[in-house]
């Protein structure tokens, strides 16, 4: 591993999620820069929980690759470390192994020799059930109290680690760090505090980094952000010189995803940005101080898991008729009032649930869209079913489908049909559903101990 300027560490993010892709030349620029170490982080809830359930990957194989072989190649020439965090996306060990099987191909086909850690994030249900029993699991706002058969029913659970598994990863002086499900900034800050900088600007940093050139103007999540680490400050530059950062840019992204403007909790402890100042260096750099990390009383980790709730069909349909337009909330519960009827032997909110999404008037936001008159001459309609089996929600949409089609609406001048339909088939069978189960905090002792460590000779 090289050796490390005693006066600035630097962290090189190439894109906001491994699988983005980042230009050629904009990482080139930042590899001139001699980093200490290229972080990236894989993951995240946004895509929602089928990804977690089901145990695949939100990104795509080969452009991860893509960005891996890069990264590797990179890490090999310079000699610093490759650390990714959430690996595969949401970071359970399914998704770690896709990953290292990636890394694998890699290592093969392009002849390099590399000592990978892969730390496991993922937790079983009986670890899981003794928490619940001692007390030691607590609901996130707005999420409630979970139960033991919700616990039993979850797919996969998974811990957002800290920094502490990844600063003990990089003591046994490795190429490549493959962390499961991690905090967002650990991957990008767990070089700086193991080199005795300061956990608060590191982490503050590497919230920022995370997200790669996003935090730049303009902004972008599939281009490279360079940050460098000071005794008291901490200096962000994208690699792309079409853009820069600014103080407006880097101050609103530290805002981001954020419920308190000063306080960001994680993995044993805040970020507080209460004193954090904001400066611009040039037309292309911001250098940001005062960013503190304050410990928790007891280390807590955010666990993640998914439940299967069932199976989902849709179809896709438009109108351009004026008067079902004005008509469409009617027509729709009538539509829902004979499927209730002709599926009479099964229960609405256990059997099924049968949804229209009506794009073009709150297709968005739903009961919270504020504009309540639309004057739109065509809407967009998603019928979507959602029921215990797949063929279950075959049927019903099926139904729902061809009841709307044909719906006897006052006022209506056509009967060819109400819906036009820009695919063949109409319906789609989208299989599992998923929901988030777990959104909740849990006490652990041992941080390092907690996520286990493995070392491999590729």
């Amino acid at each position: 591993m090289a050796e490390m300027d005693k006066r600035e560490l630097k962290v090189l993010s190439p894109t906001a999620i491994l699988g983005y892709g980042f230009p050629i030349s904009s990482f080139k620029r930042g590899l001139e820069q001699n980093p200490d170490f290229i972080a990236v982080d894989a993951g995240s809830t946004d895509p929602g929980p089928y990804y977690l359930g089901a145990g695949v990957s939100f990104t795509d194989r080969e452009a991860v690759k893509r960005d891996l072989k890069l990264m590797l190649e990179a890490g090999q020439d310079l000699d610093i470390p490759v650390l990714v965090g959430s690996a595969g996306g949401s970071g359970a060990n399914a998704h770690l192994k896709w990953t290292e099987n990636i890394i694998r191909e890699i290592a093969s086909e392009n002849k390099l020799n590399l000592r990978l850690a892969l730390i496991e994030a993922e937790f079983s249900k009986d670890e899981i059930l003794k928490k619940y029993d001692a007390g030691e699991i607590g609901p996130l706002f707005p999420a409630e109290e979970i139960s033991r058969d919700k616990i039993k029913a979850t797919t996969r659970i998974v811990g957002q680690m800290g920094v502490e598994p990844i600063i003990s990863a990089l003591d046994k002086e490795l190429d490549i760090v493959l962390a499961g499900r991690a905090y967002d900034p650990s991957v990008f800050a767990a070089g700086a505090i193991r080199s005795n900088y300061s956990p608060g600007l590191a982490l503050h940093m590497g919230k920022i980094l995370e997200c790669a050139s996003i935090a730049a103007d303009p902004g972008s999540g599939s281009d490279c952000m360079l940050g460098t680490l000071r005794e008291d400050s901490f200096i962000l530059e994208p690699m792309n010189l079409k853009r820069r950062c600014t103080v407006t840019s880097v101050a609103a992204h530290t805002l981001y995803e954020k419920s308190n403007p000063y306080k960001l909790a994680g993995p044993g402890g805040i970020i507080d940005l209460t004193e954090s100042e904001f400066k611009q260096l040039d037309e292309r750099r911001v250098e940001v101080k005062g960013s503190k990390f304050i410990s928790d009383d007891s280390y807590r980790v955010k666990l993640e898991g998914a439940i299967k709730v069932g199976y989902r069909t849709i179809s896709i349909a438009g109108t351009r008729d004026a008067i079902m337009i004005s008509q469409i909330d009617e027509i729709t519960e009538a539509v829902k009032d004979m499927v209730r009827d002709n599926f009479s032997d099964m229960k609405e909110g256990r059997d099924f649930d049968l949804l229209f999404r009506i794009y073009g008037r709150d297709g968005v936001m739903g009961s919270l869209e504020p504009v309540k008159e639309s004057s739109n001459h065509e809407l967009g309609i998603i019928i979507e079913v959602v029921a215990r089996t797949q063929e279950m929600a075959n049927t019903i949409c099926s139904f729902a489908r061809s009841s709307m089609l044909h719906y006897g609406y006052p006022g209506r001048v056509a009967t060819a049909g109400n819906l036009a339909f820009p695919y063949s088939p109409s319906d789609f069978k989208a299989g599992a559903v998923y929901e988030f189960s777990l959104n909740h905090l849990i006490d652990i002792e041992d941080p390092v101990g907690t996520f286990p460590l493995k070392i491999i000779d590729l």
